[in-house]
């Protein structure tokens, strides 16, 4: 016969953005913990509320599977002594598994012990749960109560451990284990007593609380879009908005409220990011897509005193607003030149000089950048860009609402007369600013994006700031991310190691701020920024078998970033092709001598000994890694397929290292001219063909 096991952690309200994770991570644990111990189940449902965190297992084993398990103890050696006696070490041995020396075996130089495990109790195994699960949990955030000195994301209130009907007994820190749990702040009575495992859901919503996170949030969609629909509004849903708003509430009631048509001469990003930034509300338009003066929020509470609430909201949300309109208005009464005579006095890093220094370094990398990628940008737009493209950082609207960085930027460059590229430039620069965030669309947004952010990681890194275990405070991760996802969306083949070269010479020339120890080490930091953004590349392939990541995205030489991932993406494809074994294992073997015995010599023909050394030669005459690089690494893959068959009769008929020096040398020098060829889809030496 199953159980149902119920664990809660009642908390002081955890932050939003910590439910979620924190949920499911209580949900590993509670697996881990039950496969550890052998106790068969059905489900591990996930429950949670800002107030708690619980799990609740269905169809439980009474007891843990018993089972026979063979113990490897001590070598013979150990184990017995020079008469052939079971020595302290085999003793020790059969004792410490509750046996004895007549159960001892030995084979294969070593003793044995079969030990039969009988099954535990579920409740037995469970009434550790506290120690080895709720204590074990980690956050990016903690607090510390009273005089403990126990961490957690919040301070522990209640505990509930429910095997069926019955209470098992187990605590964490003071707080001990019990049935009853807490209802709704404000709705309920306060506690409220669970009956049993099964009735854990219903006795919480009959106390106000919906503890199941995926029905209260269908919840919420539900009357959002109620709301929308009834007053014919067409309703935007921010999924990460709605998740928010899901961990803030426990009885969801959704409301609409209203604010003065005047404010929509604000541009609507402002006003939207007002609602849903820093009032958590839902926006809405019309049918063409026309922002209107209404919002949707969802309250943690019933309809009771709705229009209070309502009310109240709109106060809140119009203080904002008349913010927004406030500097929307005063902004414009100043230029461009206005606001870059204060970023002048802004500090983008005490080792690295000012925002505009950096500014320059940036427009220096893209004026090198858009001529190799052959971009489609107006020289003067790039250079009107590059000089002005912080400027917004200094405006009221952006020191109040700083999530609106570029955006008004592009707003204000197009009232106060800049073009539309330049305006986008502006705006694009800081994209992508996530993870899966937009990249720029126009070709001058992704040259500015680009070259600010290889600005700032060449910098950052020459002066000794470079990120450390998950330590980033300047988010260089994130930049060099950044790099690659544009320069694979434009399909930029720029090959970034000469690129680099260029710029470090033209800083050693015009420092363009740049302290004189930060300029020495350029040079030095050079390789070490390449492969901080060919680990990008590895990042971003993680659903790519390891061994191919790792052959695909080594021997990076010119660093075309693009060009790494294609590699990596294509020999992943061809992993599963019934000759890529016998592909990799001829080219593997050229990689292998050519890397062992380095020759730079011209082949010379005349020494060839056998038909096989003259077929391999021919077949890879007009083969030209560069140009094969630049039509795609499949051309690359497929023409270097071709010589599986020439490699293997080449290593038949062929000793290599002859006992005639200028055969071997030879030789070597054609393995050598190959593996040039090779090299183009990696170091293939790290895949595992076996």
């Amino acid at each position: 016969m199953t159980k149902t096991f119920l664990l809660e952690i009642g908390l002081e309200e955890v932050p939003a953005h910590l439910v979620t994770p924190s949920a499911e991570q209580l949900v590993k644990r509670t697996r881990d913990f039950l496969a550890a111990n052998r106790l068969a189940f059905g489900d591990v449902i996930s429950l949670s509320t800002p107030r708690r965190l619980a799990v609740q297992i269905t169809d439980l084993a009474d007891e843990s599977a018993a089972i026979d398990e063979e113990l490897r103890g001590p070598s013979i050696k150990v184990a017995k002594d020079e008469a052939g006696n079971w020595s302290k070490a085999a003793l020790g041995f059969a004792r410490g598994q509750g046996a004895s020396a007549d159960d001892l075996t030995e084979r294969d130089g070593y003793v044995y012990l079969n030990k039969h495990v009988d099954g535990v109790a579920a409740a037995e195994i469970l009434a550790r749960i506290g120690d080895d699960v709720v204590a074990q949990m980690k956050f990016s955030t903690y607090m510390k109560w009273a005089n403990f000195s126990f961490e957690y994301v919040r301070p522990i209130r209640w505990l509930i451990g429910l095997l069926d009907e019955a209470v098992l007994d187990f605590n964490v820190l003071d707080v001990q284990s019990g049935r009853v749990s807490r209802g709704h702040r404000f709705l309920s009575d306060g506690d409220v007593t669970i009956a049993s495992a099964t009735s854990y859901v219903d006795d919480l919503q009959a106390a106000f609380v919906l503890v199941d996170a995926k029905a209260r949030k269908a919840e919420i969609r539900q009357q959002i879009e109620q709301l929308a629909a009834d007053n014919n509004w067409t309703l935007h849903v921010d999924e990460d908005l709605l998740e928010e708003v899901n961990n803030i509430v426990e009885w969801p009631t959704a409301f609409a409220g209203n604010f003065a048509p005047e404010y929509l001469q604000v541009p609507d990003e402002v006003l939207i990011t007002s609602m849903r930034e820093h009032q958590r509300f839902f926006y809405v338009t019309d049918a063409n897509g026309a922002l209107l003066p209404h919002f949707i929020s969802v309250r943690n509470g019933n309809a009771q005193h709705l229009d209070n609430v309502i009310a109240g909201n709109e106060k809140v949300l119009v203080a904002r607003l008349e913010d927004a309109k406030f500097f929307f208005n005063e902004d414009q009464q100043h230029d461009i030149a206005y606001y870059m005579n204060k970023v002048a006095k802004l500090v983008f890093h005490a080792k690295i000089g000012s925002i505009p220094e950096h500014m320059s370094r940036a427009g220096l990398v893209a004026d090198l950048l858009a001529k190799r990628v052959g971009a489609d940008v107006q020289t003067a737009d790039l250079a009107r860009a590059s000089e002005i493209y912080k400027f917004d950082l200094m405006t009221g609207m952006v020191g109040e609402f700083d999530e609106l960085q570029g955006v008004m930027g592009e707003k204000y460059a197009k009232l106060f007369g800049e073009n539309d590229a330049v305006a986008a430039a502006i705006r694009e620069h800081y994209l992508p600013d996530s993870a899966d965030g937009a990249v720029p669309a126009t070709d001058l947004g992704a040259v500015l994006a680009v070259s600010d952010k290889l600005a700032s990681i060449l910098a950052f890194f020459a002066a000794g700031l470079t990120p450390s275990g998950s330590n980033d405070p300047y988010a260089l991760r994130r930049a060099a991310s950044g790099v690659v996802r544009i320069l694979q969306a434009k399909n930029w083949r720029v090959a970034l190691n000469p690129l680099l070269d260029d710029v470090i010479a033209a800083l050693q020339n015009d420092a363009h701020g740049l302290p004189v120890e930060v300029v020495a080490k350029l040079a030095e930091v050079k390789p070490a920024v390449i492969e901080f953004l060919v680990d990008r590349v590895r990042q971003q392939l993680s659903d790519v078998r390891f061994d191919i990541v790792a052959a695909g995205t080594a021997g990076v030489i010119n660093a075309d970033l693009v060009y790494v991932a294609q590699r990596t993406q294509v020999l992943a494809a061809h992993a599963d092709d019934a000759d890529f074994r016998d592909i990799m294992e001829a080219l593997t073997r050229v990689q292998n001598l050519a890397v062992k015995n380095p020759v730079d010599a011209v082949v010379d023909a005349t020494l060839f000994e056998n038909d096989a050394e003259r077929a391999l030669f021919a077949a890879t005459a007009d083969l030209d890694v560069h140009a094969l690089e630049a039509q795609g690494a499949e051309n690359v893959y497929a023409s270097l397929a071709t010589l599986q068959a020439p490699i293997a009769d080449y290593f038949d008929q062929t000793m290599v290292m002859a006992d005639n020096e200028a055969v071997k040398t030879n030789r070597l020098a054609q393995l050598n001219a190959i593996n040039k060829l090779i090299a183009g889809l990696g170091d293939l030496r790290e895949i595992n063909v076996k």
